[in-house]
């Protein structure tokens, strides 16, 4: 079983544990659907969520992480997509994003918090976004 520890290398309690669980298995399911059914479901997740900030993204995204290796892998959809939901079961929303680039070839999910991606690599300004779903 794998070690889930908190940024400030504690474990992190119970509770945020569970939802990081929940938050990646309903992504896991998202993940399999085309982008235009995506977008709809997250269209009315996001529904009544106050905008996330940061912090509050980068942690949901270190929860993710930590309870998933796919997600802490090059799994970056269902990534995306627990990291927002996992948001959302907290009451705030992140943008969520997809894009590509075409040098090299590349395509990326990722959420962004107070304008700029949560947790992800400099690369990730090169992708041309395509979908968002934004907190209202």
């Amino acid at each position: 079983m794998r070690q889930v520890l908190d940024t400030d290398g504690s474990r992190p309690p119970l509770g945020r544990r569970l939802a990081a669980h929940t938050a990646v298995a309903a992504a896991r399911l998202l993940a399999r659907l085309p982008p235009r059914r995506i977008r709809a479901v997250l269209r009315v997740a996001h529904r009544g969520a106050a905008p996330a900030d940061y912090a509050r993204a980068l942690r949901a995204r270190q929860d993710v992480t930590a309870v998933s290796t796919l997600c802490s892998g090059r799994y970056c959809l269902q990534r995306s997509l627990a990291t927002a939901l996992l948001c959302r079961l907290g009451g705030a929303w992140p943008t969520w994003c997809t894009g590509v680039r075409t040098s090299p070839f590349a395509a990326h999910a990722w959420v962004e918090a107070e304008g700029r991606p949560v947790g992800e690599p400099e690369d990730t300004a090169t992708y041309r976004t395509l979908l968002t779903v934004p907190p209202r």
